[in-house]
């Protein structure tokens, strides 16, 4: 299983997530990263770990979807 460092993540839009941590899909075997938004109805989420690392463009810049706010 992948790790990532469990901590509050910044979205490129803006919004506030804890990383609680990474769990594996039953069927695909794929590592998920569990998140909670810290805003709203704190929500739970899932998403793979590779896409929650990817770096995305935004108007021609390269930026990272989720950034540790450290």
């Amino acid at each position: 299983m992948s790790f990532i460092k469990k901590g509050i993540y910044r979205h490129y839009k803006g919004n506030l997530y804890e990383v609680i941590d990474v769990a594996r899909h039953s069927e695909s075997l794929e590592d998920m990263v569990v998140y909670r938004a810290l805003y709203g109805d704190f929500k739970l989420w899932i998403r793979p770990l590779k896409m929650f690392l990817e770096d995305i463009e935004i108007n021609g810049e390269i930026q990272k979807r989720f950034e540790l706010n450290e």
